[in-house]
C-alpha cells in the first residue's frame, strides 16, 4: 500500500503543498500520494481519524486547526508545545507525534536562502498570534541581540512575555512604543497582507540595510513591503521561502531524506512588484 500524506485545513483549495511535497518526493526518489483535505469546522478530529483509518501517515495541518492538532496529539514534541499550535502529524500505531516546523522554516529561510545572519541583529516582529508564538524560539536559538514584539493590542504582545520569559527576554508593547527604535530585521506575522490594510509603523523603524519580510506569500507588494520600500528599504521578501522550508522539515521527519528547496522556491516565487 502505497504511503498516504495530506495538508488538512478550511478553506484548502488554494494550497500549495501538494504540488511542493509531489516535486520532493520526485526530485528525492520517494513513492507516496499527498493531498488535499477540507476539513468541516467542526469536523477536524473525525476528518483526522478517517484519513487515519485508511492508512494516512502524516498530515500538514493549516488554518484553521492549528490549536486543534496540538489538543489531539499524544506526543507533541519541544516544538509544538513552546508554540502551542502544531503544523505537521505523524502517526506511529497509536502514537499522534507532533510538531511546528513553522519558525524554523522561517530560519531558515532568512539565513539559508535570503543569506541574512540573525545574530546579533535586532529583530522586530508585527504581530502577536500564532505565527508569532510559534518563532519566537527558533529566532531565539540564533542569538539576535533583539527580539521585539509589536502589536495593536500592546496587552497581548505582553503577554507573549510573559509566556516566554523562562527562555527569551522579550521586548514588547504597541507600535507606537517602537518610536526612536530601529531594527535591522522586521517581520510581519499580522493578517495585513491579506487585509491589504497598512501597519502604524513609526518613522525610522527599518534600519539601514534592513529585512522587510512579509509572512504572507504569493500577493505581490503588500501594503507591508510597500511601507518598506517608501522607507528605503531594498532588500524585501514575502513567505514562499518560509513555506517551503517548513514543508521540507516534514517531509525530513517523515522520509528520513532532506529536499533540495532551492528549485520548488523558484518555481513558486511571486516578483514582488
Amino acid at each position: 500500500m502505497i504511503d498516504r500524506y495530506a495538508v488538512i485545513g478550511h478553506p484548502i483549495s488554494h494550497s500549495k503543498s501538494p504540488l511542493i511535497h509531489g516535486l520532493f518526493a520526485q526530485a528525492t526518489g520517494q513513492t507516496l500520494e499527498y493531498t488535499a483535505l477540507e476539513a468541516p469546522l467542526d469536523g477536524f478530529k473525525a476528518t483526522v481519524e478517517s484519513f487515519r483509518a485508511q492508512g494516512g501517515r502524516g498530515l500538514n495541518v493549516t488554518l484553521p486547526f492549528k490549536l486543534q492538532a496540538f489538543e489531539i496529539a499524544t506526543d507533541p514534541m519541544a516544538s509544538a508545545r513552546l508554540a502551542g499550535a502544531v503544523n505537521a502529524l505523524k502517526f506511529e500505531g497509536d502514537r499522534i507525534l507532533a510538531q511546528n516546523f513553522d519558525g524554523l522554516g522561517l530560519v531558515n529561510d532568512i539565513q539559508r536562502n535570503l543569506g541574512v545572519s540573525l545574530a546579533g541583529k535586532r529583530v522586530l516582529i508585527c504581530g502577536a498570534g500564532g505565527a508569532t508564538r510559534g518563532a519566537i524560539v527558533p529566532l531565539a536559538e540564533q542569538k539576535p541581540a533583539v527580539i521585539a514584539i509589536a502589536n495593536r493590542s500592546a496587552d497581548k504582545a505582553h503577554g507573549l512575555k510573559a509566556d516566554f520569559s523562562a527562555l527569551v527576554a522579550l521586548q514588547t508593547g504597541g507600535y507606537e512604543d517602537l518610536a526612536g527604535e530601529s531594527f535591522d530585521v522586521v517581520l510581519n506575522a499580522t493578517s495585513t497582507g491579506l487585509s491589504q490594510a497598512a501597519l502604524p509603523l513609526p518613522t525610522g523603524v527599518f534600519a539601514p540595510g534592513a529585512l522587510a519580510y512579509e509572512l504572507v506569500y504569493g500577493k505581490g507588494l503588500t501594503p507591508f513591503l510597500k511601507q518598506a520600500q517608501a522607507a528605503g528599504v531594498i532588500r524585501i521578501a514575502d513567505g514562499v521561502g518560509m513555506l517551503v522550508e517548513q514543508a521540507a522539515e516534514a517531509f525530513e521527519w517523515w522520509r528520513g531524506v532532506r529536499p533540495d528547496t532551492q528549485p520548488v522556491i523558484a518555481r513558486l516565487t511571486v516578483p514582488l512588484v
